[in-house]
């Protein structure tokens, strides 16, 4: 049985406040000696490497590792039309949201006379979406990952996902990412996908970026490629801190704690509440439910990780404890959580009142569940329509404006000893 158990937020000894804060920060540095060579290999051997890896049979051509056309079909009429229904309904949501995120194609200011400048909107040209397979599937990734692409404007939008036996693919998967946009999938895992998707292959086209989850080896691979590519923020277990205090429904705060919990076994959950008897409510209750629940040992691993119940001496104080933690998922289920919302600086995305538990946004609501963890949510955010746009600048000048500007320029120049940077500028005035 899991040793929950509620604990005063004021009273945690500093191992335990930091362990509660740090959470299962992935450690990928263990991993990367044993990443390095596998990429290693596939920049020198291509997609040689790949069929070793995803066992192929001999007389299999590496044709084989792509989604051919019938088998997106074969998957449509393979999955349950709820689910397709499903799939289709946040989607529809997924793209709206993201749309409304398009900025201005191109916005110029003038600076001072005859000077004008700006910045264009561009998308990248090529992206490639990591969505996360093998034990299980994840159809919502493949949503949220190739959706904001495609609202961006990118050209060519690919992705990988592992394989099952014989190369099967999750149908629910597949029609997916076809519904999202993608224009070829590949049947690719771990670091084998991110470095042929980095590097390209004879049959994977190399990407611009990448994008998407993964396990820790995933996570090492994109670290390592980056700079060849450009890579979203790091991902690791998935997390929720809940803010609460006595008005939430303690039923409500058991099922969303447990809901996080089920992910995985360093999955983290907390509850900060400013009430003692609803903390302990809540503690009951899932304790009562945990022998009968689904997924019990990773629930009970989770839960004797980093998950725990607090109770915060104030509203204040709770709210400075979830800052300070950066949440991916932040839930506020207090009586005015609106009112909240200016005074929380860090968290991945906030789910507020008691009718927008943590699920809503993994699915359906619009909003995308690729976010950041482990504190990253003070420095990054979740995955946008953003992260596939470029912004170069543009400057157009007068000769009066440049006139204007000289003195300026030269005296920079000549003061960080870069003299053909100021002759460059003096040049267009030595002649009348």
């Amino acid at each position: 049985m899991a040793n929950l158990q509620v604990e005063y937020l004021e009273q945690l000894t500093p191992p335990r406040r930091q362990k509660i804060l740090s959470r299962s920060q992935e450690d990928v540095g263990q991993v990367l000696d044993t990443v390095r060579p596998i990429l290693e290999a596939l920049r020198r051997e291509g997609d040689a490497q790949n069929l070793r890896q995803h066992g192929l049979k001999p007389g299999c051509a590496i044709a084989d590792l792509e989604v051919k056309e019938e088998e997106i079909q074969a998957a449509y009429r393979a999955i349950d039309p709820k689910v397709l229904a499903a799939l289709k309904a946040a989607a529809a949501n997924i793209e709206k949201f993201h749309r409304a995120q398009l900025d201005r194609e191109m916005w110029a200011v003038e600076l001072q006379p005859g000077l004008l400048a700006g910045r264009l909107s561009r998308p990248i040209d090529r992206v490639g979406c990591y969505i996360p397979g093998g034990l299980a599937s994840y159809p919502s990734s493949a949503l949220m990952n190739i959706i904001p692409a495609k609202v961006a404007g990118v050209n060519e939008i690919i992705a990988c996902t592992p394989p099952g036996e014989n190369l099967a693919l999750n149908p629910a998967t597949l029609v997916a990412a076809h519904l999202s946009g993608v224009q070829r999938f590949f049947k690719l895992g771990g670091p084998w996908a991110i470095g042929s998707m980095a590097y390209g292959t004879e049959m994977v086209p190399r990407v611009d970026k990448i994008v998407g989850p993964g396990n820790k080896y995933v996570t090492a691979a994109k670290l390592l490629v980056f700079g060849q590519v450009d890579i979203d923020s790091p991902a690791g277990p998935s997390e929720a801190l809940i803010l609460a205090d006595s008005s939430a429904e303690p039923r409500f705060l058991a099922a969303d704690f447990l809901s996080q919990v089920e992910h995985d076994p360093d999955a983290a959950a907390v509850l900060v509440t400013t009430d003692a008897a609803q903390a302990q409510k809540v503690v009951d209750l899932i304790l009562s439910e945990l022998p009968a629940l689904p997924r019990r040992e990773i629930i009970e691993a989770a839960l004797a990780g980093y998950s725990a119940v607090l109770v915060a001496s104030s509203l204040d104080a709770a709210l400075d404890f979830a800052n300070l933690y950066a949440a991916e998922h932040l839930q506020v289920m207090t009586r005015d959580p609106l009112s909240l919302l200016p005074r929380i600086k860090h968290g991945g995305s906030i789910f507020l009142g008691p009718y927008a538990p943590v699920p809503v946004g993994d699915y359906a609501s619009g909003t995308n569940h690729v976010l950041p963890t482990g504190g990253c949510a003070r420095m990054f955010s979740g995955l946008s329509v953003d992260d596939f746009i470029k912004r170069p600048t543009f400057q157009h000048l007068s000769r009066e404006a440049l006139a204007a500007l000289r003195e300026t320029v030269v005296t920079l120049a000549e003061a960080e000893g870069l003299p053909l940077h100021a002759r460059a500028v003096a040049e267009r005035f030595r002649y009348a």
